[in-house]
C-alpha cells in the first residue's frame, strides 16, 4: 500500500469518508459478513460524528450486535473476532479493488476506531516497475553469462519465467481485470449460525460464541472463503463449489454436545458430520470454544481435510494442466501426498501458469516456490540450468507480500531461509507462522520437521507426530520425518516402521532414510537393494552425500550418526 499521510491539511473531509465507505462496502473485494459491514459502519459514522471516544466493544456489541447490557468481552469474543475479519477485509479490499482510491481507511489492532488518511501518490507506472524488476534480474543474475540474462529477460516478457506472473501490470490491451487481480474462485464455506437446542441463556451464549470462533478458525485457512450468513443462495450459473457449516448446540448441566455438519449446497449432501463433547466450567469456557473450533477448523480446512477431499474427488480423471488455477493447487496437495518427481514437473507447470493469470494469487506464489525448492531437496530436473533457490525464494516474497497472514507463504520463505543456511531467520518465520494458524498440519508438520532437524529434536518431533494424528491422510513426507525423528533417537526397530509406512518411494530421500535406518540394524540384503536404487535413480544424492546431510541436518553430531548408517548399510562416504 502506498505512503499515506494524516497532516491537517491532507485530512479527508467528512464527505472524503462517508463516499469511501460506500465505495468499500459496495464491493464485492471487502469479503465480510453483513453484520461486520454494519460493524464497520457503525464506527465509521461514530468517527465522523465526533464519537470516537464512545467506540467500545461493550457499545459495539450492543448497538450493532443486539447483545443485553450485562456483555462480557472477555467472556464473548464476538466484537474482537469480527473486528479482525474486517481488517482482513480492509487489506484484501486495498490490495485488489481499492489500488487508486483516494482514501484509505484502517483499523488498528488494539482497538476499533478507524483512521483515515489520503495517499500521497499514484500508484508506480508499469515502466517505473518493470525497470525495477529488470534491475532485480540484473542483481539475480549479474554473474551469470549475457545469453543467459537475456533469455531471461526475453522469457519474462513472454509470462514465462516464474517472476513474470505478479511484478507489473501491462500497458493497455493487457490489462488485468479485478477478479484476476483477486485470485481464482476458491471454494466458499458458509457459516450457518449455530442453532440453540436448549433454548436456555447459557446455551444461547455458547451457541452464539461457538458460531463466533468457528469463524475465527476457518478465516485462518487462505484456501477458502469463509462466509458468515444465513440461507445465502447460490448465484444462477456459480460454478464454484459451495459448502455450507452447520450446527446444534445442546447443553445438559455441565455437559455440553455440538453436532456439526457440512453440506455440498450444490447437490444437498451431507459430506461429513461429528459430535464434539466437553464439560463446561465458565473459567474455561472462552478455551472450550477454541478448543471445538480449532477441531472443527482442521477437519474441514487444513489442505488434506474434508473440502480438499471432496473438491479433489475428480481430480483423477482431469489432469493438473487442464484445471483451473485453484484445482491446481489441489493437484498440488496430491503431488505432496507421494513426491512423485513424473507428477511434479505437470503441477508446477499449472501453477506457473495459475500466477500467470491470476498474479495476485498468494497461495499459487507460494506453492509454486515450494515445487522450486522440491528441485532443490529432492534434486528434481538435475540437468536444469534454473537456480531453483533463487526463484523459490522471490516467489516466497511474493506471496508474503501479498498476504502476510498466509501461512503457506511463510512456510515457503521458512524453507528458503533454510535451505539458505539461515537458520534462525527460518525458525523465526517458522514460529510467526506457526503462531497465525497452529491447525494446519502440512505447516505444523514442516515447522516441526525444520526445529527438529536444527537441533530441537524432542519439541520438533512432537509437533511433526501431532501434525501426522491429526492429518485425515497419509502424509508419506511427514511419517519419514518421523523415521528420521526415531532414528536419532536410537529407536531403529521403530524408525524402519516409520519408514516402511511412507509411500514416497518414488522419492529419493525415502531411500536415503531407509538405506540407514537398514544399515544400523544389520540388514544387509535390504541394505544392497537400497543402494541399487539410490544408484540408479539417484547417483548424484551418493556422490555428495556428506553435503546433502549437512544442508538438512544442522547438528555435527546428528550429521555424523546418519552417515555412520550409511557406512554400516555399504555406502561408500568420501573423506571431508
Amino acid at each position: 500500500m502506498e505512503d499515506v499521510v494524516q497532516d491537517g491539511a491532507s485530512v479527508p473531509t467528512h464527505a472524503d469518508i462517508l463516499e469511501q465507505l460506500d465505495r468499500i462496502r459496495s464491493s464485492s473485494e471487502f469479503d465480510v459478513p453483513e453484520r461486520a459491514r454494519q460493524f464497520f459502519a457503525y464506527v465509521v459514522g461514530e468517527t465522523v460524528g465526533g464519537r470516537a471516544n464512545r467506540i467500545k466493544a461493550y457499545s459495539i456489541a450492543v448497538e450493532v450486535y443486539g447483545r443485553s447490557c450485562s456483555f462480557d468481552p472477555q467472556i464473548d469474543p464476538v466484537v474482537r473476532i469480527q473486528a479482525g475479519l474486517i481488517r482482513r477485509g480492509l487489506e484484501h479490499y486495498y490490495l485488489v479493488a481499492g489500488q487508486n482510491d483516494p482514501i484509505v481507511v484502517t483499523m488498528p489492532k488494539g482497538g476499533y476506531v478507524p483512521v483515515f488518511s489520503r495517499r500521497t501518490e499514484t500508484p508506480p507506472s508499469a515502466h517505473r516497475l518493470a525497470a525495477t524488476y529488470s534491475k532485480q534480474l540484473t542483481a539475480t543474475w549479474g554473474r551469470a553469462p549475457p545469453w543467459v540474462g537475456l533469455i531471461l529477460v526475453v522469457a519474462a516478457l513472454m509470462g514465462l519465467a516464474l517472476y513474470a506472473g505478479g511484478m507489473f501490470r501491462f500497458g493497455d490491451g493487457f490489462g488485468i481485470t479485478d477478479r484476476q487481480a483477486a485470485g481464482p474462485g476458491v471454494p466458499k464455506l458458509v457459516i450457518e449460525p449455530f442453532e440453540d437446542l436448549s433454548g436456555t441463556p447459557d446455551s444461547a451464549v455458547i451457541a452464539q460464541g461457538l458460531t463466533d470462533e468457528v469463524i475465527g478458525q476457518l478465516a485462518k485457512f487462505k484456501e477458502i472463503v469463509v462466509v458468515a450468513g444465513t440461507g445465502i443462495m447460490l448465484a444462477a450459473g456459480d460454478s464454484e463449489a459451495l459448502f455450507a457449516l452447520e450446527g446444534r448446540v445442546r447443553l445438559h448441566g455441565d455437559k455440553l454436545r455440538l453436532n456439526a455438519r457440512l453440506l455440498d449446497r450444490n447437490s444437498g449432501s451431507v459430506v461429513w458430520t461429528n459430535n464434539y463433547d466437553s464439560i463446561v466450567q465458565v473459567q474455561s469456557l472462552l478455551q472450550l470454544e477454541a478448543d471445538i473450533a480449532q477441531a472443527v477448523a482442521t477437519a474441514l480446512a487444513q489442505p488434506y481435510g474434508i473440502i480438499f477431499q471432496t473438491d479433489a474427488a475428480d481430480l483423477a480423471q482431469s489432469p493438473p494442466d487442464d484445471l483451473e488455477a485453484y484445482k491446481c493447487t489441489l493437484a498440488y496437495y496430491r503431488y505432496r501426498s507421494n513426491l512423485n518427481p513424473a507428477t511434479h514437473a505437470t503441477v508446477q507447470s499449472c501453477l506457473q501458469r495459475a500466477v500467470q493469470r491470476f498474479p495476485n494469487y498468494a497461495t499459487a506464489w507460494a506453492l509454486l516456490s515450494l515445487t522450486y525448492l522440491d528441485e532443490l531437496r529432492f534434486r528434481y530436473r538435475l540437468n536444469s540450468t534454473i537456480p531453483s533457490l533463487d526463484v523459490a525464494t522471490d516467489a516466497a516474497r511474493r506471496a508474503v507480500e501479498l498476504d502476510p497472514q498466509n501461512v503457506r507463504a511463510l512456510q515457503a520463505e521458512m524453507l528458503s531461509h533454510y535451505f539458505r543456511g539461515e537458520i534462525t531467520a527460518a525458525l523465526d518465520v517458522g514460529a510467526r507462522a506457526y503462531s497465525i494458524n497452529p491447525n494446519d498440519t502440512e505447516l505444523a508438520g514442516e515447522y516441526g520437521f525444520r526445529l527438529a532437524l536444527s537441533g530441537q529434536w524432542k519439541p520438533g518431533c512432537k509437533l511433526v507426530a501431532s501434525a501426522v494424528s491429526r492429518n485425515p491422510q497419509p502424509s508419506g513426507y511427514f511419517e519419514s520425518a518421523l523415521a528420521v525423528c526415531a532414528y536419532i533417537d536410537k529407536d531403529y526397530i521403530t524408525a524402519e516402521r516409520w519408514a516402511r509406512l511412507a509411500d514416497v518411494r518414488a522419492n529419493p530421500i525415502y531411500h536415503l532414510i531407509l538405506t540407514a535406518i537398514l544399515g544400523q540394524l544389520g540388514k544387509t540384503e535390504e541394505a544392497r537393494s537400497e543402494r541399487q536404487w539410490l544408484a540408479v535413480h539417484a547417483p548424484t544424492f551418493v556422490d555428495n552425500i556428506r553435503h546433502e546431510v549437512a544442508v538438512r541436518i544442522i547438528r555435527r553430531e546428528d550429521q555424523l550418526h546418519l552417515l555412520d548408517g550409511f557406512k554400516k548399510a555399504g555406502l561408500s562416504i568420501p573423506d571431508e
